[in-house]
């Protein structure tokens, strides 16, 4: 992947400390298919204007810390952002922990949730901090970016990626359930005018 997206923009300076945070992967599909929630970020904001993600966002002081603080920041975000009522902490499912690489400027410490689509819900948006908001098929997803449809940013190109290979919302929850969670931190490497995003196992990430 060339050149970090919006919102992983390079530092210059003293490498910042991640700042802990959540994020949900809204699902729908129960048995028979598998659609996630993407949000489209306001193409104003500073950070990742105008970049679809999926809801989440950092842990306020007032939420506390450690696992009770992510999974309330978690459920916080998903109804601020998609107008979404998660029932209770219990809902989320921990899929993944992404730590930003130490060369980005702003960096956090992300727990990734799975969540069934609670009965009846349907997302809505504020129009202000998110704009608009679609399911897709982890697959459609990737073929839209790639088309130029849609902007993703490298770690929600690669939960997706991880996604696409389920067949169903249910058979990615048993799969997800008491899965032993490790932290994922990518690299960037920059060589010349070009830099690239490399993940722990990929040529060039100890070098």
């Amino acid at each position: 992947m060339e050149r970090p997206g919006p919102g992983e923009e390079l530092n210059v300076g003293e490498e910042t400390v991640p700042r802990p945070a959540a994020t949900v992967i809204v699902l729908r599909g129960g048995a028979a298919a598998l659609e996630v929630l993407l949000v489209k970020r306001n193409p104003q904001s500073r950070f990742m204007g105008g970049a679809w993600v999926f809801p989440g966002g950092a842990v306020n002081r007032s939420e506390g810390h450690g696992d009770e603080a992510l999974r309330a920041a978690a459920i916080r975000e998903v109804a601020e952002e998609a107008g979404i009522r998660i029932p209770g902490p219990q809902d989320l499912i921990p899929f993944s922990r992404w730590i930003t690489p130490a060369e980005v400027k702003i960096r956090f410490d992300t727990w990734f949730y799975l969540a069934p689509l609670p009965e009846g819900a349907e997302p809505t948006v504020d129009g202000r901090e998110v704009v608009d908001a679609r399911w897709y098929a982890p697959r459609m997803a990737l073929d839209a970016a790639r088309a130029g449809q849609l902007l993703l940013v490298f770690p929600t190109i690669k939960h997706l990626e991880q996604l696409s290979g389920f067949r169903s919302a249910e058979a990615l929850i048993g799969h997800a359930r008491g899965r032993d969670i490790r932290p994922v931190q990518p690299r960037v490497i920059v060589s010349g005018e070009t830099a690239r995003i490399v993940l722990p196992g990929e040529a060039g990430y100890n070098g």
